[in-house]
């Protein structure tokens, strides 16, 4: 099984690499430059090339048996960089896939498209639903909206089978309070994947990408009917970060209690450092 990865040499993907290797598994690797090499990597190849351009997608995506799309701009920046690197790369890509046949891809949405929803433990007590409408917190996030739409598009009229994850904070260990609630860890990242690679005639769906913590408000149930059945707990790590940050008010703190936490209160299209 050949699998395409944008975005192959950023962080998540190196991440992933030895994760996923596995007898009988290549993994193509696409991104402007070339990937480090990394220890415990199986077998894999490295195409060089952007999303914005359509010729260097199709070679990218020659031969291959699924995509796990990581590629595009990762933060807030102006509407003209994040639709050009978001939708319209996503766009490519999906034309590519079906042109050549590819029908099974994972695409890299956002928490960030769903920003402006509030926790609500009353009205959902297992967390809030993965495919909540989109309710975006940035330029950024709106381009992840986007891309949702467009996976949606490309599974109802060509019958592509599209799993968009709207992925929380996916970093070794949970990042300040909020980490302690939306966390992915490398593991459970790795299961995601694995999931959305192998889940039978899923269609379109939307999953959180959240590990299974106990502060977590976001439902795991959309992920587990697709096979995705985290392990990891960020409250492992909860006493070092609540001596450094203090007691976390999910229900009240506004950079805890809204989806997209502080990226609410950034200003629209100013470059994120």
């Amino acid at each position: 099984m050949r699998i395409l990865v944008t975005g192959g040499a950023g962080k998540v993907a190196t991440s992933l690499r030895p994760r996923l290797a596995a007898p009988g598994r290549v993994l193509r690797l696409f991104d402007l430059v070339r990937p480090p090499e990394i220890e415990g990597a199986g077998a894999e190849e490295a195409v060089l090339g952007s999303l914005a351009d359509p010729d260097a997608v199709a070679a990218a995506c020659d031969g291959v048996d699924a995509i796990v799309h990581l590629g595009g701009q990762s933060k807030e920046a102006d509407a003209g960089e994040v639709l050009r690197a978001n939708a319209l790369g996503t766009y490519h890509l999906l034309e590519t896939a079906r042109r050549q046949g590819i029908g099974r891809l994972m695409l890299a949405s956002s928490s960030h498209a769903a920003g402006f929803h509030l926790r609500d433990q009353t009205t959902y007590p297992d967390g809030l639903p993965a495919d909540l409408p989109p309710r975006p917190d940035t330029l950024y996030g709106w381009s992840k909206a986007a891309v949702e739409s467009l996976a949606g598009l490309y599974a109802d009229r060509f019958g592509l089978d599209v799993i968009c994850v709207r992925i929380g904070l996916w970093f070794p260990t949970p990042p300040q309070n909020r980490g302690l609630a939306t966390w992915l860890s490398p593991d459970d990242g790795a299961r995601l994947v694995e999931a959305c690679l192998s889940a039978p005639s899923p269609g379109f769906r939307i999953i959180w990408g959240v590990s299974r913590n106990t502060r977590r408000w976001w439902s795991l149930a959309e992920g587990e009917a697709i096979g995705y059945f985290p392990k990891d707990d960020a409250e492992v790590y909860a006493s070092e970060r609540l001596a450094e940050f203090g007691e976390p008010d999910f229900d009240n703190d506004p950079e805890l209690n809204r989806v997209g936490a502080w990226w609410c209160d950034w200003p629209l299209a100013q470059r994120m450092g």
